[in-house]
C-alpha cells in the first residue's frame, strides 16, 4: 500500500498565511503607540505579504496538484 505523502511546504504555506492575517488584523485594529516611523505602517506591508507569499506556497504546494 502506497501513502500519498503531503509536502512540509504546503503546511508552511498555511502558517504563512495565518501568521499574515493575525498581524494584519492587529496591524488594522490597534494602532502603533509613539514608535519611529510608525506612518508607514510596517504590520499592514508585513501581513500582506505573508499572506500573498502562504498563498502562493499553499497553490504551488496543494496536496494532489500535479505539477
Amino acid at each position: 500500500m502506497h501513502a500519498k505523502m503531503i509536502s512540509i511546504w504546503f503546511f508552511i504555506g498555511a502558517l504563512l498565511g495565518i501568521y499574515g492575517v493575525i498581524i494584519l488584523t492587529s496591524a488594522l485594529i490597534m494602532p502603533l503607540p509613539n514608535v519611529v516611523m510608525a506612518d508607514l505602517r510596517p504590520g499592514i506591508w508585513w501581513g500582506a505579504l505573508l499572506i500573498v507569499l502562504g498563498g502562493v506556497y499553499t497553490y504551488l504546494f496543494w496536496p494532489g496538484r500535479k505539477g
